[in-house]
């Protein structure tokens, strides 16, 4: 991840969480997680066991993770409970990973619980280099200070995305009460496994005893991993489209309008949803689901719209500049750029899109150009800021491939290539600039956009 702007965004200013940040640098990168447990497992111990300080929320699966996340935390909060939701990687400000209700942490506040958990780390350190072992990793530290965090708030709920995989992602030393699971698909398969199934069969490991498990529909080989976990731990399987289901989701002024049917067979009222893309009410329907399964009763309408009404999900077409219009995307894999397309092709009315790409090189780059093909009318590929970018070279060779007949450009830098998308957006009426490929990226462009000054982002 690129430290672009890093710090806190409270009282404290940015110093005291750009300090946590380049502490937690200087370890093994979150792009290359362990497959272990037992070790965040003793640091937590030695941390005075946090995560068991609340209940907890977890969510894991190939995409829509964060915005299903950031839907259960609007929805909790909105009952009137004090939440923590820890999501990864951030956009911008480091401080976004941590938020309490509904706000990035401050970035004193952070300081104070990292300070307070550099004896054990210490002691699990050594440990590990007793025992022949790396020492704690960047994500495994980073999850143990939000358990942290969370219990000083202290909060009342914490909604917990995994970071990769699930049986032995550190956020997995939760005891979660409800286990949450996005749609599953074929991403990090150098570190998850080469088909769904085995994928799956990993994801399904954040599943405890007694838990209910909520999942999106899935691919068969994928839901059968999930069932098989969820009768192993005596867990409630409920599954959307069969237990709980999105009933109509309409086009609407700044988003969608969605009718669901929760898992008490009963209808809801139409509620509106400000995201774009059927995605983001599919996510949304999940959400509700699991917060009617933590609460074990349906959500009362006021809350619903209440909760709804003041989601946001940053860096997913989010608006970041009017003059030309440019959004920006997160999608990173051929299943999201897909529900980016689809969410594109109905929600917007551009006459023409420039895409501004740039990938990651362990990222299906190839599958995602030609998943965004359908909405390419011209391409300019950029590095990322982050020493694991694709080389633009590659990308450019990949592009002409997947997205015939294009033109396409080389960029230097992401600046280069806004500079030359815009300038083509800018060129005619119905046109617009959509920078897409990468979370790093997106952050890349949204601080970009803010020290531009052009007033949106």
């Amino acid at each position: 991840m690129s430290p672009l702007i890093t710090g806190g965004v409270g009282a404290g200013g940015p110093e005291p969480a750009e300090r946590v940040y380049e502490e937690l640098l200087t370890r093994v990168g979150e792009a290359n997680p362990r497959p272990r447990i037992e070790p965040v497992r003793r640091l937590a111990e030695l941390a005075g066991t946090p995560q068991l300080s609340y209940p907890v929320i977890q969510i894991a699966g190939t995409n829509g993770k964060t915005s299903t996340s950031r839907a259960i935390e609007s929805l909790l909060r909105a009952h009137g409970l004090r939440t923590g939701l820890f999501t990864s990687p951030h956009l911008v400000d480091f401080t976004e990973r941590f938020q309490i209700d509904g706000e990035p942490i401050d970035g004193e506040v952070l300081a104070s619980s990292w300070d307070e958990l550099q004896l054990p780390l210490q002691v699990v350190d050594a440990e590990l280099e007793a025992a022949g072992q790396g020492p704690i990793t960047f994500f495994e530290a980073l999850a143990v200070l939000a358990f942290a965090a969370f219990a000083d708030a202290p909060v009342e709920v914490a909604v917990v995305e995994v970071g990769m995989g699930g049986e032995w992602d550190a956020t997995n030393i939760a005891d979660a009460q409800v286990a949450v699971f996005t749609p599953i698909d074929l991403d990090h398969t150098a570190i998850l496994g080469p088909d769904i199934e085995t994928i799956a069969r990993t994801k399904s490991g954040i599943v405890k005893p007694g838990s209910t498990v909520v999942t999106a529909e899935q691919a068969p080989a994928a839901l059968a991993e999930l069932e098989a976990a969820a009768e192993r731990n005596g867990s409630r399987f409920v599954v959307q489209g069969r237990d709980f289901r999105l009933v109509e989701d309409r086009l609407a002024v700044g988003g969608r309008q969605i009718d669901v049917v929760g898992l008490s067979g009963d209808a809801y009222d139409p509620a509106f949803v400000p995201l774009f893309g059927r995605h983001q009410a599919e996510n949304t329907a999940l959400a509700i689901a699991a917060v009617e399964a933590f609460f074990d009763r349906p959500v009362p309408e006021e809350v619903l719209d209440e909760g709804l009404g003041q989601l946001t999900s940053p860096g997913r077409l989010q608006l970041i500049g009017n003059d030309p219009i440019v959004y920006v995307d997160a999608a990173h894999n051929p299943h999201g750029a897909e529900a980016l397309v689809r969410a594109v092709a109905e929600s917007f009315a551009f006459g023409e899109l420039a895409l501004v790409v740039g990938v990651l090189e362990e990222k299906d780059a190839a599958g995602l150009l030609a998943a965004l093909a359908p909405i390419a009318h011209r391409v300019t590929v950029t590095p990322v800021d982050s020493p694991r970018s694709t080389d633009p070279e590659r990308l450019y060779e990949l592009a002409e491939r997947a997205i015939p007949a294009t033109p396409i450009e080389v960029a230097g830098s992401l600046a280069e290539a806004l500079d030359d998308a815009r300038g083509w957006a800018s060129g005619a009426e119905g046109r617009a600039v959509l920078v897409v490929g990468s979370v790093v990226l997106a952050g890349e462009a949204i601080a970009f956009s803010r020290a531009e000054g052009w007033g949106i982002a």
